[in-house]
């Protein structure tokens, strides 16, 4: 009985927080993802009041978080809208992997931690996080903005390519056999094919299925086909969130908008809870002996990040505005950098290896909201005054009188036709 109420009044006082933080961001207009962080950092380990009885019911909560954003991701595209945007941006795909794996196989060369963990460290640094991104697109009111399909196409693309990557890099820490690893590559891959095909193929089947006039009996039929498909991709090799993001594809019409209407504030309960929980497995006093080399590395990958989005975006013919947005929305890391990390903390191949991807992630999931929000304005605010600059060096070449107009131009982004 003393448990129960302790469990109670832990959970009851982290609902309490986050709504009181959610409040406080939204007064100040900028995500709240930050300070859910640093609010899970205050109570995990090493932190200020660690948790106790609550802690097993938080990582749960977190897990359905992840699940949940990723179908509401899904619930906005057809999969006709998927495949075609994966036929159109996979160069796209294999631009984000070269930018920004690189840099973390290189930083794990350089600090002589052996080949195994240079493949570990490039998954870090390439995987966006599906969940933070969601939450930030929501949060900003950008998931119909037309840059928006390019994020997407992105994000799926790193998705799958978990698919992929997470039964090598299982071999490699194993150090299993040639054939199991190929055997445990070919599961996951079968298995994210069904799933894509059954949700293009037999969507509208799928959504006649599920469909119901009453909100209570669609919220329970949507709710538990995610978890069962999620559980069964996971038990198979492949991510829940995939699963739950293809589960989203194949729903369409009026059932998409009924579950996304119904479940979107259970997504957003459980995706705060996810956040928390991050920062609740991060020791904030393993953060500082690591912190320089993860900030150069943030450094450098956020910069690869932003140039992805852009030459995606622009690729797609996405203005200038949306090339910089797609950039920045990039930018977070999380649920994956931090289970690919795990699995190598596990295997026991470099101590060092957990602490830096924490504090890396760490920082970029802060960094990424705030990305999100400026690096367009930034970006504009700066091409501006370059542009005006160049005029005013031309001022040899510009009747005095017309100067007024060309440095307008310049303002309403017309300075080319001036």
């Amino acid at each position: 009985m003393h448990s129960s109420a302790v469990f109670l009044i832990e959970f009851g006082a982290i609902i309490l927080g986050l709504g009181l933080l959610g409040r406080f961001a939204g007064r100040f207009r900028f995500s709240p993802i930050p300070l859910y962080l640093l609010a899970g950092l205050a109570f995990g380990e090493g932190g200020l009041l660690p948790l106790g009885t609550s802690e097993e019911f938080v990582a749960i909560g977190a897990e359905i978080g992840v699940i949940l954003l990723l179908l509401m991701l899904g619930l906005e595209y057809t999969a006709s809208d998927l495949v075609s945007n994966l036929k159109t941006q996979y160069p796209a795909g294999l631009v984000d992997a070269a930018l920004n794996a690189l840099p973390g196989a290189a930083m794990a060369l350089l600090l002589g931690w052996g080949p195994v963990a240079a493949v570990v460290l490039a998954g870090v640094t390439w995987i966006s996080s599906s969940g933070v991104i969601a939450k930030v697109m929501g949060d900003l009111g950008r998931l119909g903005n037309r840059e928006t399909p390019v994020i997407l196409s992105i994000l799926v693309l790193e998705d799958l390519a978990m698919a992929v990557y997470l039964p090598i890099i299982t071999a490699l820490l194993a150090g299993v056999s040639l054939a199991a690893g190929s055997l445990t590559l070919a599961i996951a891959l079968g298995v994210a094919g069904l799933v894509l095909f059954l949700a293009v193929r037999f969507g509208r089947h799928i959504s006649r299925f599920v469909s119901s006039d009453d909100p209570e009996k669609l919220l329970l039929v949507v709710l538990g086909l995610t978890l069962l498909v999620a559980g069964i991709a996971q038990q198979l090799q492949v991510s829940a969130a995939v699963g739950a993001f293809l589960v989203g594809i194949a729903l369409s019409g009026e059932v998409a908008e009924g579950a996304h209407s119904l479940l979107s504030p259970l997504r957003d309960l459980f995706a705060a809870v996810f956040f928390v929980f991050f920062g609740l497995h991060t020791d904030p006093a393993s953060i500082p002996p690591v912190i320089l080399p993860a900030l150069a590395l943030a450094v450098v990958t956020t910069g690869t990040k932003i140039a992805t989005g852009y030459w995606a975006a622009r690729r797609a013919g996405i203005s200038a505005k949306g090339r910089w947005r797609a950039g920045g929305t990039l930018v977070a890391r999380g649920e994956f950098s931090i289970v690919i990390a795990g699995l190598a903390v596990t295997a026991g191949i470099e101590p060092a290896l957990g602490p830096l991807a924490t504090a890396y992630v760490l920082v970029l999931v802060i960094a990424g909201p705030l990305t999100a929000r400026y690096t367009e304005p930034v970006a504009t605010w700066l091409t501006g005054r370059r542009s005006r600059a160049a005029v005013v060096e031309r001022i040899g070449g510009v009747d005095r009188e017309t100067l007024p107009e060309a440095l307008e131009a310049v303002d309403d982004g017309t300075a080319g036709r001036t």
